[in-house]
């Protein structure tokens, strides 16, 4: 307990009070943000703000987390190194494309297939480290299982085979993976919206964790009458300790990245956050729960894929495409519509915590009734 309370604070503390030093060393680094002219209008007063602001909270993340261990006299677990891990990875690929906009000055960096190239490379490494890793109650990080709030019993990935289900359980990975870190991606159109809403969604975890923990197989404190509740999960406290490291360096962080902005988070950020609810939605065994406590970034990107599917299909019934919304992703429609900036931000917000209220209780409700 007192290495989440530690690993929370610090990262918060230092993001907070860190930040507008990496704001100089970006400004003198030239690592501005390139805007484009096909968005909203008012997005051109942003051009030249400091990016790669990732680059901060992950940072306070890695060094909360570890900090938390040193205070509590704790050793770090692999579990909670995997989710640093795939955190680290990501963001590396999404500072490779941020370094190439910054340095070209257009909005395109790495080639939408060479992403995903880099992201199906650290989802793979996670993956095989997840499965292979066991301790000594002969626990796996990662389940073979598909799981919705625990381990689904008749979704087992390797079912067909030991040869198929490590193919299987790869191809799963890396659906999560590339989903959630594309989805946090494309919701980073607005100041704070991604940061801000990501802090809800990361959360949820350090709520989930905890219960595990509370209600684990292999602890003292699961009474006889409900030991058939319990979570087969593995390190569950020690989830919910990097999940309060990365939730804290973003709140932190919010405060510079909301309206007006002084400091973009960029693709290093976005993606490496959409790499941490994977990787703790996986190693928690709540999979399928990542659909309500992602839903604002399934939400956004689903208005991108709608629109280019319906501006398609018109454009080869009529000749013409035509479109749903004035601008995707969603969040572009409404400014387009009048909405100002803040307020989108802030009920989009409103959005995501509803979902994460939604997920969060799905997952005492499953325990509740069982």
């Amino acid at each position: 307990m007192i290495a989440l309370l530690v690993a929370g604070a610090f990262s918060l503390v230092f993001t907070l009070f860190t930040t507008p030093l990496w704001i100089r060393l970006f400004k003198r680094l030239g690592w501005g943000q390139f805007i484009r002219d096909d968005g909203p209008q008012s997005h051109h007063t942003k051009r030249g703000t400091p990016t790669m602001g990732g680059i901060v909270f992950i940072v306070g993340s890695v060094l909360g987390y570890f900090v938390g261990h040193l205070v509590a006299e704790e050793p770090p677990t692999r579990v909670a190194t995997l989710v640093i891990g795939m955190m680290v990875g990501l963001g590396l690929v999404g500072f490779v494309d941020d370094f190439l906009k910054t340095r070209k000055q257009r909005s395109l960096g790495l080639g939408g297939w060479s992403k995903i190239a880099g992201q199906v490379i650290i989802a793979t490494t996670f993956a095989l480290l997840a499965l292979v890793s066991t301790d000594e109650n002969g626990l796996t990080a990662a389940s073979r299982y598909i799981s919705g709030v625990r381990d689904v019993d008749w979704l087992n990935l390797f079912a067909f085979g030991p040869v198929i289900g490590v193919i299987l359980f790869l191809l799963w990975i890396n659906v999560i993976t590339v989903s959630a870190s594309n989805g946090v991606n494309v919701a980073d159109g607005l100041d704070g919206l991604a940061s801000g809403a990501s802090i809800f969604a990361v959360s949820a975890y350090i709520f989930i964790g905890f219960w595990q923990n509370n209600q684990w197989c292999f602890g003292n404190r699961v009474a006889e009458e409900v030991a058939y509740k319990c979570y087969m999960v593995r390190d569950p406290l020690d989830l919910a300790v990097i999940a309060a490291a990365v939730a804290g360096a973003l709140v932190g962080f919010l405060w510079w990245n909301t309206s007006p902005a002084q400091l973009f988070m960029g693709d290093t950020g976005s993606l490496a956050l959409g790499g941490v609810l994977a990787a703790l939605a996986v190693l928690t065994r709540t999979e399928l729960l990542l659909v309500l406590i992602g839903g604002l970034f399934i939400i956004t990107t689903g208005s991108v894929i709608l629109q280019r599917v319906y501006f398609k299909a018109t454009k080869w019934r009529y000749g013409t495409g035509r479109r749903i919304f004035l601008m995707s992703p969603l969040h572009h429609h409404f400014e387009l519509k009048g909405w100002a900036e803040i307020t989108v931000v802030v009920r989009f917000w409103i959005i995501a915590a509803l979902f994460v209220a939604a997920g969060v209780g799905a997952f005492y409700l499953e325990w509740y009734v069982r």
